[in-house]
């Protein structure tokens, strides 16, 4: 059988699934946390608690650390690195890489005419005050976060300018986005290997600006009109994922895509579509190595 290795975080719902999953097929099981790898350059292996991981035929990423941050860039390079051992990865390091950033990932969608929130990114703050007054209500964003992390929603007022300095101390480079009515709800469309999988709804009753589980959203099975589905098509195909997660929502003004993630969930797909996304994940990865 293949040997497989799943690059994920220990304790994580989707990781551990994942990492069954694998073992459910192979007979083994290596759940592998990117901050105990050692990467040795000058004899061309990368160990992880005592195996050579250049000697695994893939690694699936499902997780590469607990939070988004740069640093996450530098564990990509290792991937990056194994996978020149001829160890296949998915989803491809490089691919990853592209829609980490979040300014990588906005600017490639918006080259490609894919309709997004008015957004605007400067390290200005009187510029940033001038595009909250012309957005009025915002959402600043830091360019590594998920899940909402580090977000902040900011109403244009006598108090802008110092929401946009508490905001700029952490986060230098400032991406502001047009606060969207979501009407409590908006959308993950699923793609594996480039396909539609399916959609689920993240629904939040709580009145939070945004539908995450941490603040209350709840997932709820969602049938998207097909225009919805083509567009988000579009969207992760610019990046060539194995498997994501386009977040997209559907308002009287159109079709909006918030991002595509580089890793995609599972959860929202078993709780709201009875689907098991880390099993279709593992036979995709089977039947592409075995081809």
């Amino acid at each position: 059988m293949p040997r497989i290795a799943v690059i994920g975080n220990s304790g994580g719902w989707s990781s551990e699934r994942l990492a069954d999953c694998v073992a459910d097929v192979t007979g083994r099981r290596l759940l592998v946390d990117m901050e105990n790898i050692c990467l040795d350059l000058f004899r061309g292996k990368v160990w992880y608690d005592g195996t050579d991981l250049t000697q695994l035929d893939a690694i699936i990423i499902k997780k590469i650390g607990s939070y988004y941050s740069p640093c996450l860039l530098d564990r990509l390079e290792i991937l990056r690195f194994l996978e020149s051992r001829g160890v296949r990865i998915f989803s491809r390091p490089l691919h990853i890489m592209r829609v980490l950033d979040r300014l990588s990932c906005t600017t490639t969608l918006r080259m490609a005419g894919i309709p997004m929130p008015p957004t605007a990114v400067t390290e200005s703050a009187d510029q940033a005050v001038k595009v909250i007054e012309d957005f009025k209500d915002v959402i600043l964003k830091p360019l590594y976060s998920s899940k909402a992390r580090g977000m902040r929603m900011v109403s244009y007022g006598p108090d802008t300018r110092i929401d946009v300095e508490n905001f700029r101390r952490e986060n230098p480079i400032m991406y502001i986005q047009k606060k969207i009515n979501l009407n409590g709800r908006d959308l993950g469309i699923v793609f594996l290997g480039g396909r539609y999988l399916t959609t689920y709804a993240r629904c939040n009753q709580t009145g939070s600006w945004n539908t995450t589980t941490e603040s209350g959203g709840r997932y709820a099975p969602f049938d998207p009109a097909p225009e919805t589905i083509e567009i988000a098509g579009k969207a992760q195909a610019l990046f060539d994922l194995d498997f994501t997660c386009v977040d997209v929502a559907e308002t009287p003004d159109g079709v909006y895509v918030f991002e595509v993630s580089a890793f995609g969930g599972f959860k929202g797909m078993k709780t709201a579509c009875s689907m098991d996304g880390a099993k279709c994940y593992v036979d995709y990865v089977l039947k592409r190595i075995t081809e």
